[in-house]
């Protein structure tokens, strides 16, 4: 036990003289270190070292309360946007069935659904992307370290493995993209028998009949898929749906949910989950409406409350790093600085940053390219589109109608809109009720528009080349001089010209 405790001593005294001597001398192990191995990081990190720079990259999952780990990659490759597309394309897949039969498939008995199958698939190609990150890393010269990461002071690192040993690293620049994870609530009995989105694609067997609590777009994506594959699945919903997103937009969504078989309790709180001998969870909520109380059992409850940075372990406190104290996130300049410097933060753990990995990538590379000297330009947050993959798909980039209203006044702004139907639903005979779209543009000079927002099939795939309108500063003529494809969906939106202020009825008619 003396020799062990000998050899730490040693181990400790000489990692304190290879921080002291590298503060002294200027050199340092790496020129970049990456406290990250998400989307954002691994961009960071690849494109500095294309640049020359040697670059270190820390990663390490800490298990989710379940027990739910994986590899490289971060919450988007994970436990985020990867997964949970494909299984909204097993749900869309399951819709496409029951149309297929209105034109003319024959289908001799009533499909059903098999979630080891899928998930089964979908876990299979997310290791396979895992694999991929560790091989990218590699070829590109790019030191990967399955370790987590704590600052020590603005040029040093040190690494914990998960068996605790512990190594130091210092580099020129030090970069956080640690990301954010999955919040429980905090006052309910029994929360810890629930999971979150850390769990839910990497479960084994069928969640079943799932309560999901939360009505942000993690939680109606996840409640949608499930939906969609056949299974019973409720939402419930503290206050409103979509928040932060144009209210009208998130109307439309959650009817089409209801319409779809998703069930909604609306002002409703969980006060404590049971779980039964059976196994079953017993919940109480209570209606904040009638204030009364019920109770239902489930399979599965998941938690969809929001997500919190990943900022506690890192040691950000003892540096004078500045949070938001009631975020937790960084606060971070234009050039992704922090108030210590040679910090460095972006993506989702910054404070006032989009959680889109889309975001982060980009600000990742970027920042890249400035602290390898190569680019002073900044990453623009403006204007940043987005899809929410619900059953019925709701894409946007740009204002929400009730923001674009605040900013502008009611005078200021011109919304000009359209309820549609997909020429995919007519001989399905679907309810296109909920298909609409607006254009939102300033109401003087040449009416630039300001926000755009689409409800209908593949709205993220329709909306994303309108989004280079935006950046190239398009008005409303720019879009009526645009000719549309014949017959899409996103035609609609070159042809829109009946406003909100009239009270005209909105229904296209014919081409």
């Amino acid at each position: 036990m003396a020799a062990l405790w000998k050899g730490r001593r040693r181990w400790k005294t000489n990692s304190y003289f290879k921080v002291l001597a590298r503060s002294l001398t200027g050199k340092y192990d790496y020129d970049l270190v990456v406290i990250g191995g998400g989307s954002g990081g691994l961009a960071c990190s690849k494109e500095a070292a294309q640049l020359g720079q040697k670059v270190a990259v820390l990663d390490y999952v800490e298990p989710s309360a379940k027990g739910t780990k994986w590899g490289l990659g971060g919450t988007c490759v994970n436990v985020g946007c990867i997964p949970k597309k494909l299984m909204h394309q097993a749900a869309l897949l399951g819709t496409a069935v029951k149309d297929a039969k209105k034109y003319g498939w024959q289908i001799p008995e009533t499909p059903s659904h098999d979630w080891g199958t899928m998930a089964g698939a979908v876990q299979n190609y997310v290791k396979s992307l895992n694999w991929g990150h560790r091989v990218q890393l590699n070829d590109k010269k790019v030191k990967y370290l399955n370790m987590k990461g704590s600052l020590v002071d603005e040029h040093t690192v040190k690494a914990f493995t998960k068996a605790g040993k512990e190594t130091t690293l210092t580099a020129s620049n030090i970069v956080i993209a640690t990301g954010g994870r999955p919040k429980c609530p905090t006052n309910v009995p029994g929360v810890e028998h629930g999971i979150t989105s850390d769990d839910v694609f990497w479960l084994r067997n069928s969640p079943g009949k799932t309560l999901v609590v939360g009505a942000s777009y993690v939680g109606l994506e996840c409640a949608g898929f499930l939906t969609g594959i056949g299974l019973d699945a409720t939402i419930m919903v503290r206050s409103v749906a979509l928040r932060g997103f144009d209210q009208q937009m998130s109307g439309l969504v959650t009817d089409y949910m209801e319409a779809y078989g998703t069930k909604f309790a609306w002002k409703c709180v969980p006060r404590r989950i049971d779980k039964l001998p059976s196994g079953a969870l017993q919940v109480t909520w209570t209606d904040t409406q009638t204030d009364s109380q019920h109770q239902d059992t489930y399979d599965t409850v998941l938690w969809a409350v929001g997500r919190a940075p990943e900022t506690k372990a890192l040691g950000l406190d003892k540096l004078g790093v500045q949070l938001n104290k009631e975020t937790g996130k960084i606060i971070v300049g234009a050039d992704e600085s922090t108030s210590v410097p040679n910090i460095y933060a972006f993506g989702d753990i910054g404070e006032g940053r989009p959680e889109l990995t889309p975001t982060a990538i980009k600000a990742g590379w970027l920042l890249a390219r400035r602290l390898a000297s190569q680019s002073t330009q900044l990453m623009n947050y403006d204007n940043v589109p987005t899809t929410v993959f619900t059953p019925l798909e709701y894409a946007c980039v740009g204002l929400a109608e009730e923001e674009a209203e605040r900013r502008y006044g009611k005078d200021g702004i011109e919304v000009y809109h359209a309820f549609y139907k997909p020429l995919e639903f007519t001989v399905a005979e679907r309810d296109a009720s909920q298909c609409y779209l607006k254009v939102v543009c300033e109401s003087s000079g040449n009416q630039k528009i300001i926000g755009l927002h689409f409800t209908g099939p593949n709205a993220g795939e329709v909306t994303q080349g309108f989004a280079l309108g935006f950046q190239c500063g398009a008005t409303y003529s720019d879009l009526l001089n645009t000719v549309g494809i014949h017959p899409t969906c996103a035609e609609e939106m070159t042809k829109v010209h009946i406003t909100k202020r009239s009270g005209l009825d909105a229904t296209v008619t014919g081409c």
